[in-house]
């Protein structure tokens, strides 16, 4: 039915895509009917608040992915390739001694134990 009342015509109904029927487990098992429904559900307030339950972003990289383990998969995935990329302090922060020499934070803070700073 139509805003009006209204019988939608079979032609509009097929346009929308309103016989398929998209399922979000991430939702609630909630169905949208309609491929529009569905790309707009990814912005409203119960996906987003199902994600961060998940303590997932909602991103675009997760849209298409409704199931919870799907998700949880796409995000360890992300987190590891972004695991290369991240600062590492201990491996990278540099310290300089009065000599000019520069060493990582673990060689810099064994050497001042020893002592031989």
């Amino acid at each position: 039915m139509g805003v009006d009342g209204k019988p939608k015509p079979n032609w509009l109904y097929n346009l929308h895509g309103l016989g398929q029927e998209f399922k979000c487990e991430i939702c609630g098992n909630n169905t949208y009917k309609g491929r529009r429904a569905f790309e707009k559900h990814f912005k409203e307030p119960q996906h987003q608040q199902g994600m961060s339950c998940l303590g997932i972003p909602n991103t675009k990289s997760f849209n298409e992915s409704t199931s919870i383990d799907e998700a949880k998969v796409l995000w360890k995935r992300i987190q590891e390739r972004q695991g290369v990329k991240k600062w590492r302090p201990e491996l990278e922060e540099e310290y300089e001694d009065r000599e000019g020499n520069i060493y990582n934070k673990k060689t810099y803070s064994d050497l001042l134990r020893q002592g031989l700073i």
